[in-house]
């Protein structure tokens, strides 16, 4: 019996979109808050570029640590803002990817010093859970814009 319920619900996975909604981040509190604590929007900074990452109403774990009300840092990096985009809908209930646009802190930290080119960048800080997914309902900084010289 159990082989079969398996393969109904890996038939209905695959055939319906809206499961998608199944695989969802964890529970937030309600007012939590992530921000950047040392950089503002349109700041003008000098690199490497400190980045210190700020949170209220929930607390940091590791990834993997599964403990209520706490997540881990994330910062989006010359992207869209989360939940925007080509795939805006989908990212709020998976994975946050790794590379050179996502950056994960996931022993932890809540600081990074970043070694940016010269240029103009677009930052936004995403709070995960456990799992590297992002909060129901998602908690995450405004984006902001930074120029390096």
């Amino acid at each position: 019996m159990k082989i079969i319920t398996t393969s109904i619900l890996a038939t209905v996975i695959s055939l319906s979109g809206a499961t998608i909604a199944l695989a969802q981040g964890a529970p937030s509190m309600e007012g939590a808050k992530q921000y950047f604590i040392n950089l503002k929007d349109g700041d003008t900074v000098k690199g490497p570029v400190k980045v210190m990452f700020g949170l209220s109403g929930m607390g940091v774990a590791p990834a993997g640590i599964d403990k209520d009300n706490t997540g881990h840092h994330h910062i989006l990096l010359n992207r869209a803002p989360l939940g925007e985009g080509e795939d805006g809908a989908e990212e709020l209930t998976t994975s946050i990817p790794a590379d050179e646009n996502h950056l994960h802190f996931g022993k932890g930290q809540t600081e990074k010093t970043l070694d940016l080119a010269p240029g103009k960048y677009t930052l936004q800080l995403v709070l995960g859970d456990k799992d590297h997914i992002p909060h129901n309902p998602p908690v995450s900084s405004d984006v902001i814009t930074i120029t390096v010289q």
